[in-house]
């Protein structure tokens, strides 16, 4: 099997060019070789080593090209990533990984009938801020967890925005770009849920789609997770609260790395790279056996090269995927459950509507 992994990338804007690209010409073992624009060449000015073609037919019949990108937005995930897979090429989607569950489990035996890759970039897996939250709950620090609350806000309150995300169509609305990322975040730390509690509301003058999202995860142990996000939020809180038994963990801010790579920054320009300032650092009051401890928490480095790497070293079958579709499925399947909570204004129990 050869060792380098032959991408081609489906799109090239925000996504595109802003997280895929740099990240993927940052991995040893990837080359990023085609890119589809379909009116510029934009790709070819920071990678001018690569060939830009306007039809995404060109990627689907090159022999050379092993993995397929979709960047594309969200309402054309499905046609672009069934396409790909058809055309018997591994394939990395932009998240939400589709509009519905059954569009999601379609793609699924797709891509095990043609015994191929098929991965959701769900990138915010590997924030800096997320992986220091990972250790602490995995080591236990804060005892037995009763209350977390995962806040992704801004202030914008008028909508006047012309973007994708912002109009009124399939896997629109900021509940399937934001929210996507914490239930992923969510269930990786605690596993799915036993309930479900929805509030997904349009807020801002002009909007018309869903710009605000205040979602409860039940879990048996009396856990609550509350993820929430709001586009009128002048004065931010904190991004993560946690406390449990032995005490609690704060953290402000968000993970440099985005706004690194849309300053035109790339993975491999920097030694430093994920690295925050210590500033944002998380505060931790808590006891550790007959320790009371209350200080900052250096945040770990970010890594998003890492969803790559892991990517490229599956196909190559040299270890075993970080991102499974099956889990971008179960992502899918709880925003499903979130907005018929909220239609019909009822917690809803999640073991009575998906198995797992």
């Amino acid at each position: 099997m050869k060792n380098q992994i032959r991408v081609g990338l489906i799109g090239y804007g925000f996504a595109g060019k802003t997280f895929h690209a740099p990240v993927i010409t940052s991995v040893p073992g990837l080359e990023l070789s085609k890119v589809v624009e379909r009116r510029s060449q934009l790709s070819k000015a920071r990678y001018p080593w690569i060939e830009v073609v306007s039809s995404v037919e060109e990627l689907y019949s090159d022999p050379t090209i092993d993995l397929i990108v979709v960047t594309t937005p969200s309402t054309n995930h499905v046609e672009f990533t069934r396409d790909a897979l058809m055309a018997d090429k591994h394939v990395v989607v932009e998240k939400p990984f589709t509009a519905t569950s059954q569009e999601a489990i379609q793609l699924i035996q797709l891509a095990k009938e043609k015994n191929k890759v098929l991965s959701i970039f769900h990138n915010r897996r590997w924030d800096g801020d997320f992986l220091t939250i990972k250790s602490i709950v995995e080591q236990g620090l804060l005892g037995k967890l009763s209350d977390c609350e995962f806040h992704w806000d801004g202030f914008n309150p008028v909508m006047k925005s012309d973007n994708w995300r912002d109009k009124n169509g399939p896997a629109t609305g900021v509940f399937y770009d934001l929210g996507s990322h914490f239930i992923d975040q969510a269930v990786q730390l605690f596993g799915t849920p036993d309930t479900i509690t929805g509030d997904i509301r349009i807020t801002r003058d002009g909007g018309i789609t869903d710009d605000y999202f205040d979602v409860s995860l039940g879990y048996s142990n009396n856990l609550k997770v509350v993820l929430k996000s709001s586009r009128i939020v002048r004065e931010p809180g904190p991004r993560y609260t946690l406390h449990g038994s032995k005490g609690s963990f704060v953290k402000y801010g968000i993970d440099p790395q985005e706004a690194a790579l849309i300053a035109g920054g790339s993975p491999s320009d920097s030694k430093n790279w994920g690295k925050e300032d210590p500033k944002n650092w998380g505060t931790i009051h808590t006891s550790i056996g007959d320790l009371h401890v209350r200080g900052l928490v250096e945040t770990q480095p970010g890594a998003y090269t890492a969803y790559y790497d892991n990517v490229c070293k599956h196909i190559l079958g040299e270890e075993e995927l970080a991102v499974k579709p099956e889990e971008a499925l179960r992502t899918i399947q709880l925003i499903e459950l979130a907005y018929k909570s909220h239609r019909e204004q009822r917690t809803i129990r999640i073991g009575d509507e998906i198995n797992d």
